[in-house]
């Protein structure tokens, strides 16, 4: 017979899995994405191997914080005491493993697809390297936020003091908590690198727009990011919004429905205002005398991308006060 520690224990073992696991293939597929981009631009031009490999790696670097902070939740996880934990320390392992794990695919790849990008960019136009380079940090970092989200949950899962917190329905509550987050980001960050790659384009191309290229690309990158914020508030509502015991399915449903419908409700937003983004980007940077109409066709257009991303915050608010 199992009693609550081997319980506990055997979540802290999965959750630490998930969160490394789920953190390894962002991180993992824009590096490999950063380093085959720069093969194919040196392939023409193996001269500027000192300049894109500078790039390559500091692009590979950014996109490696994802999966360092799901490491570092990881090895928290994995060990953490399980000795006099109540039965929720269970569930809130597995959301914590489950936020910084899924929230680091996005950014992995969103910051490695920024800077593929780049790498070719400086190939074609190694005389704007230095702003190519900046453009490229600029957004590469913002692909690292959602990430920076999915890490927020994950301590405040593993370090809250689950004493208040009922384990029905808190259970499920924790893990949407999790999820929320998790999910959420995916999009978001991977929208975030979609956009940048159309600005490091155009700040290669075309390097006098380079002032308009970044004002534009903070304020579509700022946009995209907003379902991930959106997942993030969803989090801290499951946590700390306060619930009185119920060992009833529908209370559980409802706080696990929240978070899974908040967090899959962010991916498509954050992927097609990324891609509303980086086209708008990509004619900013090539005929600045019309970013006036572009600007205001592409804000437009990501404002009615982003009604599905509020809708879904709506539903999952609903599901929450409902409960």
């Amino acid at each position: 017979m199992f009693e609550t520690i081997d319980y506990v224990q055997a979540s802290l073992f999965l959750s630490s899995g998930l969160a490394m696991g789920f953190g390894a293939i962002g991180a993992g597929l824009g590096e490999g994405y950063a380093a085959g981009m720069a093969n194919d631009g040196l392939s023409s031009r193996p001269e500027k191997s000192v300049e894109v490999i500078k790039n390559m790696l500091v692009g590979q670097a950014i996109a490696e914080s994802a999966a360092i902070f799901a490491l570092v939740v990881a090895i928290l996880i994995l060990f953490g005491n399980a000795s006099g934990q109540p039965p929720l320390k269970l569930w809130a392992c597995l959301g914590a493993g489950l936020s910084m794990g899924l929230a680091a695919i996005g950014s992995g790849i969103g910051a490695g697809l920024a800077a593929g990008k780049a790498c070719i960019g400086i190939v074609r136009q190694p005389a704007n390297s230095n702003r190519i380079l900046t453009t490229m940090l600029i957004g590469s970092s913002v692909c690292q936020t959602p990430a920076i989200f999915g890490m927020v949950i994950a301590f405040l899962l593993l370090f809250l003091d689950l004493s208040a917190i009922p384990l029905y329905p808190g259970w499920a509550a924790v893990l949407g908590a999790g999820l929320s987050t998790g999910l959420s980001a995916i999009g978001p960050a991977i929208g975030e690198g979609i956009a940048t790659t159309q600005a490091v384009d155009g700040v290669a191309r075309h390097h006098e727009t380079y002032s308009t290229t970044n004002r534009m690309l903070l304020v579509g990158l700022g946009v995209t990011e907003s379902t991930a914020v959106y997942g993030f508030l969803i989090s801290l509502m499951l946590l700390f919004y306060g619930f009185e015991e119920s060992h009833t399915l529908t209370a559980s449903m409802g706080l696990l429905s929240a978070g899974v419908c908040m967090g899959f409700g962010g991916i498509g937003p954050g992927l097609g205002e990324g891609i509303t983004a980086s086209l708008a980007l990509r004619w900013i940077a090539r005929k600045p005398e019309d970013s006036g109409i572009l600007s205001r066709t592409m804000l437009v257009g990501m404002a009615v991308a982003e009604s599905t991303g509020i809708y879904s915050l709506i539903i999952a608010l609903l599901l929450i006060v409902v409960m």
